[in-house]
Formats: C-alpha cells, sequence, structure tokens
C-alpha cells in the first residue's frame, strides 16, 4: 500500500499543477490589477461613441478614431467606471467591462452604493477607510485637468471641422452624416463625464458623513476639503459640452 502511494503521489502534484496553470492562463487581470497587455488596444475605448450614442437614440460614427479623440476615451473611463465598483479579487482577475451611460432608462444613480461599499468591505482599521475615500477623491482630481484639456482640443477641432463641411467639395451625405455622429459622439462623452463627477461628489459626501457618524476621526476635515475641491472643479469645468444639435438630453441618473 505505501508503495501505491508513492506511485500515486507524482500524479496528484501533476494534475493539480496543471489544474493550477490552466487557471491562472485564464486569468485576464496583469499584475497590480493592471489590465493585461493581450487585453489592451488602441481602440479598446472605442465603444464609449456607441454606447452613448444608442442610449439616446442617434447613431455612431463610421469613421475611425483620431488620436485627440482615442485619447478623450481613454481619460473619459477612469472617471466613468464608479469607484469601488471593482473589488480586489475581481481585480487580480480581471474586471474590465463595458459600462452603460446615464441616458439609459434603466438606470439610477445609487448615491449610497459607495459609502455603503466602503463601510462594509473589510479594513484593518476605521482610518483605512479615511484613507480610501481621500485617495479615490485626489484620483479624481488628478484626472480631472488632463480630461478636459483633451476636451477643449477636441471640442476646437469639431469646431474646425463643423465650419470645414460647407466648403468641402462633393461632399456626399454619408460623409457628412459620419461627421455629425461624430461631433455627437465627443460630446455626449463629455457629458457623461460630467454627469459622473457630480454624482462622485455626491457619493464621497453620502460616504464620508456615515463615517463621521460610525467612526469621527481628524482626517474628516482633510476629507471634505478635498471633496470640497473636486466639488468646486466640477461645478464650473473648463468646457461644457451642449447637447448635440438641439437635442435634449436628459439624465436619468
Amino acid at each position: 500500500m505505501p508503495e501505491n502511494l508513492r506511485q500515486i503521489r507524482p500524479i496528484v502534484t501533476a494534475l493539480m499543477l496543471a489544474v493550477l496553470g490552466a487557471t491562472l492562463a485564464a486569468c485576464s487581470g496583469g499584475d497590480f490589477g493592471r489590465t493585461r497587455a493581450d487585453m489592451r488596444s488602441d481602440d479598446m475605448h472605442r465603444w464609449l461613441g456607441a454606447e452613448v450614442t444608442s442610449s439616446v437614440g442617434l447613431k455612431p460614427s463610421r469613421f475611425q478614431l483620431t488620436d485627440e479623440e482615442r485619447q478623450l476615451r481613454d481619460l473619459a473611463y477612469p472617471l466613468i467606471e464608479p469607484p469601488l465598483s471593482r473589488p480586489a479579487w475581481k481585480s487580480v482577475f480581471g474586471d474590465y467591462k463595458a459600462l452603460p451611460s446615464p441616458w439609459r432608462q434603466t438606470i439610477v444613480f445609487d448615491r449610497t452604493m459607495y459609502g455603503r461599499t466602503l463601510i462594509d468591505e473589510p479594513h484593518r482599521s476605521h482610518s483605512s477607510r479615511y484613507t480610501q475615500l481621500m485617495e479615490d477623491v485626489r484620483n479624481d482630481i488628478t484626472r480631472f485637468e488632463p480630461f478636459f484639456a483633451s476636451a477643449i482640443r477636441v471640442i476646437d477641432l469639431d469646431k474646425k471641422r463643423n465650419a470645414s463641411m460647407a466648403r468641402v467639395s462633393s461632399l456626399s451625405p454619408k460623409e457628412k452624416e459620419d461627421a455629425v455622429e461624430r461631433m455627437q459622439e465627443n460630446s455626449l462623452i463629455i457629458q457623461w463625464v460630467q454627469q459622473c463627477l457630480e454624482q462622485r461628489v455626491s457619493s464621497y459626501r453620502w460616504g464620508l458623513e456615515r463615517l463621521v457618524i460610525q467612526a469621527p476621526d481628524g482626517m474628516a476635515a482633510d476629507a471634505d476639503r478635498l471633496i470640497g475641491e473636486l466639488a468646486a472643479q466640477t461645478a464650473n469645468p473648463p468646457v461644457a459640452a451642449q447637447p448635440p444639435y438641439g437635442r435634449a438630453v436628459v439624465s436619468k441618473g
């Protein structure tokens, strides 16, 4: 019997290693929660345009993305993905996914979700919750300027595009339609980010209020100051995208 066990052990070990290897190979997440290289592409955020236009009954453009338009979408995604929407265990295995725009009829914004997640998740101490909150707010403040700098460039180029169409020789109806659709996409993506920032400020404030009630700490004043800074930036963005071509865009969140 001992001899049989010695023969079986290597087989069992090999099977376990094979299963573990297959599991790790199937993971889509990279080191430290980053999206794996094979999950990234130049146009990985192109879907933002299709999502935002279809949500208000418009069509996406068939034009290829310019470098500026691609950067706008890349910078928009971190501000659109809700904070704390990716639990730590999912970050390891990858959790990148398309998100519904705020104009989808079934989407209802819940300002309590961030705070409840922050409080319910296991933490070493209550101070680490304040630290997490402040880190999330700082990240948004850091992302604010690069995104809106990109938005300014895209809107400026779209104004030139719109003015140029009247002077383009033999402009086909389809070309004009795709150009208009691209300008609509860009404008709606900027509006999407603006709405998400407003929602984040509301969520952060709700979460901070609950933290103060459950675990008062001197860190609350620093967190409140950071949220105030983000709120001030959000209330006065350097550029405000207008509803495309007179269409009234209504947020359901």
